[in-house]
């Protein structure tokens, strides 16, 4: 999972599903203009590998959707409920901080 996480592309990916849930592969190209079919496709075996996308055949179509389970296994396991608030602080002030810097 982590090596499937460590391109920013697949991030991307899954921010594309997490956007609008159960994608085709021609809908996820045409989102990612620069780069082929061939190369979304490998992106998403490796993402499907890693357990991190689930597909549904309907038809002569394959639909792709995110699994956030195994990232909320690995922050359970990880994160304690004790350390989950202080974690959380800072996510959000990372995100605040981000956003100020795109709006100045």
């Amino acid at each position: 999972m982590f090596k499937a996480l460590a391109d920013p592309t697949r991030r991307a990916v899954l921010d594309a599903l997490f956007e609008r849930d159960g994608q085709s592969v021609q809908a996820l190209c045409d989102r990612f203009p620069d780069m082929t079919r061939f190369g979304v496709m490998k992106h998403l075996d490796v993402l499907e590998t890693a357990q991190l996308v689930t597909t549904r055949r309907e038809g002569r179509q394959k639909f792709h959707y995110l699994n956030p389970v195994p990232i909320q296994q690995v922050a359970d396991r990880w994160i304690s409920k004790y350390a989950q608030p202080f974690a959380r602080a800072l996510v959000d002030l990372q995100s605040d901080l981000e956003h100020d810097t795109r709006t100045a």
